[in-house]
């Protein structure tokens, strides 16, 4: 949604006595949501537009800028101000010019992104566990805006950790009003000596997160001294005394039923990167947890219907949409369950290493430290991170009420091994059925592992349509060689 389109909109709201959406975050998350509406006539009557950045069949395309001409000519809405830039300096020079310029734009920007141009070296270059080596994203500076402090609250996260939050005088910064901003730890706000009362200067990290970057000291009051915020020595959801992990700066709630750390255990849970829960965001979760209706993510699979449908703003049909998520959520690979359990140090890619390693939670759970030491990726403080979450008491009941209620607890297939289990998996090429990450999924779930690049430990490369130096770099090693369909055949079991 442009600007003058989103006033449009915003105006029809007004005049139907609804609440408008500010820019520019709230925008995209209105765009997000209107993507996920039931009603096609509520979608029809948003002002959405798409503009294409890539083309999915490279078939003579070798080149980026190759692609963006070949979707204009396919009469695609492209953004004109695209360039092929020569060295470091054309890319900085590009930056600086749309820095000043952004504002001209009918759409929102915080950066630009920069690319190889040439897509040959792509599957080269690889992929890290979060974004492709190829591209980066190039942001502006972030636009800033001068406040008051006016009081000094104290959050508690998913980990039990403090975060000072100052609450602010309103100040608006690129496109929306800011009332809180986020002091990031007891440390910061003792070395910041932020006092309540003081100019503070305030921006949004990377255009979403409002932070405190300074405080304007010289504007204080000679004559009148600011009140510091008392750092407070108990959690202030569940008065359980706080405590100071050695070599760590932050103090945390120890308390693990503590009603703020339980709310963000269950949010993690039902995210997209753990169980993929579509409706149980945080203000459902909030008042789960409020009434006493979960204690935890096990209990998530005891809720009914009617306790749904009991919540503010949620009525019968938004009930029955979430009691089939969180059915669905059953079947979820190995690794996102591993990843939606909140061990320390275990995000997605470790998760994903331990699913293709152990197969199954039992055996995980089962692992001594010295085992749990040898997989890849996984040192001294990760291993005991592990092995401590699985021998804790409370973990250790959770998992039962996971097993109890359905929750697939292995990657195993009956009847014995996975078919790709120890073998190394390298894709290159685009697949016609499967997204990359799709296809790595399936792979995983299948017992292999998955590298980005091909090497002599490979054991096979699937190729889809115009594969890269992938695949010369595969025959010259004699590695084995399979098209998407026999990929496919190979996971099934199926003798290719």
């Amino acid at each position: 949604m442009d600007g003058e389109n989103i006033s449009a909109l915003n105006h029809y709201r007004l005049v139907h006595e609804s609440p408008t959406f500010y820019l520019p975050l709230v925008i995209m998350n209105a765009t997000a949501g209107t993507l996920k509406q039931l009603d096609p006539r509520v979608v029809a009557s948003r002002p959405l537009d798409f503009m294409a950045y890539f083309l999915l069949n490279l078939e003579g395309i070798e080149r980026q800028s190759e692609a963006l001409e070949k979707l204009t000519e396919l009469r695609f809405k492209v953004s004109n101000d695209w360039r092929v830039a020569v060295g470091v300096d054309e890319v900085i020079d590009y930056h600086h010019k749309w820095e000043e310029r952004r504002h001209d734009l009918e759409y929102n920007i915080d950066g630009i992104v920069v690319k190889v141009n040439d897509m040959r070296l792509w599957d080269r270059l690889g992929r890290t566990a979060k974004a492709p080596r190829y591209a980066i994203a190039f942001k502006f500076v972030a636009e800033q805006a001068t406040t008051t402090v006016e009081s000094i609250d104290f959050s508690v996260g998913r980990t039990g950790v403090i975060t000072p939050v100052a609450n602010l005088a309103p100040v608006h910064i690129s496109g929306t009003t800011v009332s809180r901003a986020s002091l990031h730890n007891i440390e910061e706000l003792e070395r910041k000596d932020v006092r309540i009362g003081d100019r503070v200067i305030v921006q949004k990290a990377g255009e979403i997160i409002p932070e405190v970057v300074e405080v304007l000291y010289h504007l204080r009051d000679k004559d009148k001294e600011l009140k510091r915020p008392i750092i407070p020595d108990k959690c202030p959801v569940c008065n359980t005394p706080l405590v100071k992990r050695e070599g760590y700066v932050a103090l945390r709630c120890p308390n693990p039923t503590c009603p703020a750390k339980v709310k963000g255990e269950i949010e993690l849970y039902g995210s997209r990167m753990g169980m993929d829960i579509e409706g149980l965001g945080s203000v459902v979760v909030s008042q789960l947890v409020d009434k006493g209706l979960v204690d935890d993510v096990g209990d998530l699979y005891k809720l009914t219907v009617d306790d749904i449908a009991g919540l503010e703003r949620m009525g019968e049909k938004s009930a029955n949409n979430l009691i089939d998520a969180i059915e669905k959520s059953k079947n979820r690979p190995l690794f996102r369950l591993l990843t939606s359990l909140g061990i320390d140090y275990v995000g997605e890619t470790t998760a994903q290493v331990l699913a293709t390693e152990f197969g199954s939670v039992d055996r995980l759970m089962s692992a001594t430290i010295e085992e749990l030491e040898k997989v890849d990726g996984v040192g001294e403080k990760v291993a005991k991170a592990i092995y401590d979450y699985f021998h804790n008491e409370r973990n250790i009941r959770i998992i039962d009420k996971l097993k109890q209620a359905g929750v697939k607890m292995s990657d195993e297939v009956e009847g014995g091994e996975r078919p790709l289990s120890g073998k190394k998996v390298v894709f290159t090429g685009s697949l016609s059925s499967l997204t990359r990450e799709e296809a790595k999924e399936i792979a995983q779930k299948a017992g292999a592992k998955v590298a980005s690049s091909v090497s002599s430990s490979t054991d096979i490369l699937v190729v889809g349509e115009n594969p890269g130096s992938k695949y010369d770099k595969a025959r010259e090693l004699g590695i084995e060689i399979i098209s998407e369909d026999e990929f496919l055949a190979l996971v099934r079991g199926e003798k290719v």
